[in-house]
């Protein structure tokens, strides 16, 4: 008999930067990829081995469709800053269509990347928003895993470099005063997690952190020490 095709599994921007890591880990499982984005031209570092969609979150007949086949979905999407006609709340019912597409298309499982403490009562849409994805994820009926991160380090992130990049050119670099700590996880580690979780069939929600529990203060200290800056913290 002639061996199966191997999997396919979706990842909402293959070429981003968790999902450039998670697929990754994909193809060198050897897995095939389909990615699922907005910006479909974008330079594609896997030398043409990711199969390429166009998310259309306004037609559910076309987004049906890119899911086709697809045995597990790992989603990123999000919006990070409210900006143009894109805000928090769009987000959320777009993800809502793709998580009803993904029900409709047949797929099996979604690996879905939240944030660490997000909540129905926050007064923060961004965090509110986060809460109201995963509500709809769950109601989805789809065997589904959540992975909730809270800062990623490790090549692209965001927070960690925009750190670095005030500290080695502002004179001083400010900590507004409170407590408020931080489980960084590099992405690489995030990465095995969705992978690791998409055999799995249980649904579940678990923290997606590192080892290490550190105060943002001590963050930026560690980040000024790594890097030679001179800039006062204060």
């Amino acid at each position: 008999m002639p061996a199966s095709a191997p999997d396919l599994h979706a990842v909402t921007g293959a070429f981003g930067y968790s999902g450039r890591h998670i697929t990754e880990r994909l193809l060198s499982r050897g897995h095939r990829v389909r990615s699922l984005t907005g910006h479909p031209d974008r330079p594609d570092p896997f030398g043409g081995q990711v199969e390429v969609r166009r998310l259309e979150f306004e037609d559910a007949a076309r987004l049906r469709d890119a899911l086709r086949g697809v045995r597990v979905l790992h989603n990123t999407y999000w919006v990070r800053f409210a900006h143009g006609g894109t805000d928090h709340a769009l987000a959320v019912e777009r993800s809502r269509r793709l998580f009803r597409a993904a029900a409709e298309a047949g797929v099996e499982r979604i690996v879905h990347v939240s944030i660490t403490n997000p909540s129905l009562d926050s007064p923060l849409p961004y965090f509110r928003g986060k809460a109201e994805v995963e509500q709809a994820l769950r109601g989805s009926g789809v065997s589904h895993a959540v992975l909730r991160p809270a800062v990623f380090f490790g090549g692209r992130d965001v927070l960690i470099n925009n750190i670095a990049y005030l500290l080695r050119r502002l004179p001083a670099f400010g900590v507004a005063r409170g407590r408020y700590g931080l489980q960084p996880i590099h992405v690489e580690d995030l990465a095995g997690l969705a992978v690791e979780q998409a055999d799995r069939r249980e649904d579940l929600t678990m923290d997606a952190v590192g080892p290490e529990a550190l105060g943002f203060e001590e963050l930026v200290r560690l980040v000024r020490r790594a890097i030679g800056a001179r800039a006062v913290v204060a």
